[in-house]
């Protein structure tokens, strides 16, 4: 029986919490669009992505009306387009890049993504050819994503990857520095990439998951807030209780949500995405969640174990609610995203040294941090290397998303829009790493992967 509390809870949850679905994502298997004619391989990714998600946006829209429930964000992932350019004689991604865009058009999705590589272990054919265009391909869209995994915990790190990555990125930022440099916002470095990611830039359709299949993404920080601001006396464990049982309710919208897209879509529900999205909105961050613990300000000592605190409690509550629980799952902590992290780097709390510290024990990892413009690519790349490596060693996935403020230095900001925010940019370490990133090779994986 529906508990008349329970309504009101869920109503108050989303008018004056923030308490919404960040994404419904449609992920589409391409396999089956190879072609060695690249323009026949466009037409038949056109067609089936066009077919398969053309009521995406309004069966998202109609669940919106049934339950009352904002959905932010409708989008779309795909097979890494490595792999189905892999197959063209003429390996020219930028023809793939641009059919995307047309089907994000056509379908009224907000992204689309999956203008990905998997080169962990090294390049195959159509990798290197993918990653060299990303800055031009983000450059001609507006919609598309972009993300590549560096390394693995099974694999190690390539590190040759990490370096051309490095240029990759400040080369986006360079070709879109007219646009705020937009287009490192939608590209992500990954180590241990899931396949079943629903939020962007780093969604992709891996190569393990069914042809077609919606995951779920859902968002929550503005509850959980609340929720621990009405327990001002209580103990740490208690205060885990509280957040583990508003990360239950919280996920079991998405859960609900997720059910019923799939049954009017006809397609699988794969997975809800327990992790807390922030957004720049007042009242929605997960900076605030910390500070109402206890920190005075994020940033601060104490701010990692809090941290911690929140991502168990988050999952633990989130894994009872629903029984596939998949893609990132955690605490977001993306700067630009979030009006405390925003407050907190404005303030000189919060550095990218402890964002770094903060990433051992959260979702993701250094996500939407703006730098200086004159940032080198291989300071890029070894910022990349550090957080892969912590992902690497802890067996979770992290990632970076870094944009270099062409132009710009300390003190200044981009500002972005929408859900990304705005982003203060943020002082980072001059000394050289050129040497290091320069020797190429991989890192070797640790001793843990070695687990049959």
């Amino acid at each position: 029986m529906i508990n008349t509390n329970d309504i009101l809870e869920t109503i108050t949850m989303i008018q004056d919490e923030c308490l919404d679905i960040r994404t419904i994502t449609m992920g589409i298997s391409l396999l089956d669009c190879c072609d060695s004619d690249i323009d026949k391989a466009c037409e038949k990714v056109y067609n089936k992505i066009t077919a398969k998600a053309k009521n995406l946006v309004a069966v998202g829209e109609q669940i919106e009306k049934m339950y009352g429930i904002p959905i932010i964000n409708k989008r779309i992932s795909v097979t890494p387009i490595a792999m189905i350019c892999a197959c063209c004689t003429e390996r020219n991604p930028i023809k793939f890049a641009l059919t995307l865009q047309k089907c994000a058009d056509k379908c009224g999705v907000n992204f689309i993504g999956g203008y990905s590589a998997l080169v962990h272990k090294g390049f195959s054919a159509g990798d290197l050819e993918l990653i060299n265009s990303i800055p031009e391909a983000l450059a001609k869209t507006s919609n598309l994503c972009a993300s590549v995994n560096v390394g693995s915990s099974r694999s190690g790190i390539n590190m040759d990857a990490v370096k051309l990555m490095g240029e990759v990125v400040k080369k986006s930022a360079e070709l879109t520095k007219d646009n705020n440099c937009m287009g490192p916002a939608k590209l992500v470095v990954f180590c241990n990439a899931p396949e079943d990611n629903p939020f962007m830039a780093g969604a992709f359709h891996g190569v393990g998951e069914p042809d077609c299949v919606i995951n779920v993404g859902v968002s929550g920080p503005g509850v959980v807030r609340s929720a621990v601001s009405k327990h001002p006396d209580a103990s740490i464990d208690e205060i885990a209780d509280v957040i583990k049982k508003t990360a239950f309710k919280v996920t079991r919208m998405g859960q609900l949500v997720g059910s019923k897209a799939s049954e009017m879509l006809g397609v699988p529900f794969g997975i809800v995405d327990l992790s807390l999205a922030p957004t720049p909105a007042v009242g929605d961050s997960v900076a605030h969640i910390l500070e109402e613990i206890g920190l005075e300000q994020c940033g601060t000592h104490g701010t990692t174990a809090t941290l911690a605190l929140l991502n168990d409690a988050v999952k633990k509550g989130g894994v009872m609610a629903s029984s596939h629980v998949g893609g990132l799952s955690g605490a977001f902590i993306p700067v630009s995203e979030d009006a405390g992290m925003i407050d907190a780097t404005v303030d000189g709390t919060l550095s990218l040294e402890k964002l770094e510290a903060m990433t051992a024990v959260c979702s993701v990892g250094l996500d939407m941090i703006v730098v200086p413009g004159d940032i080198t690519p291989d300071t890029i790349s070894a910022i990349i290397a550090d957080e892969a490596c912590i992902g690497m060693v802890n067996n979770k996935t992290t990632a970076v998303r870094l944009i270099p403020a062409i132009g710009k230095d300390v003190g200044d900001s981009l500002e972005f829009g929408g859900l990304l925010g705005s982003g203060p940019v943020m002082k980072i370490n001059k000394k050289s790493p050129a040497k290091f990133i320069s020797r190429g090779g991989r890192i070797p994986a640790p001793m843990h992967s070695i687990k049959n």
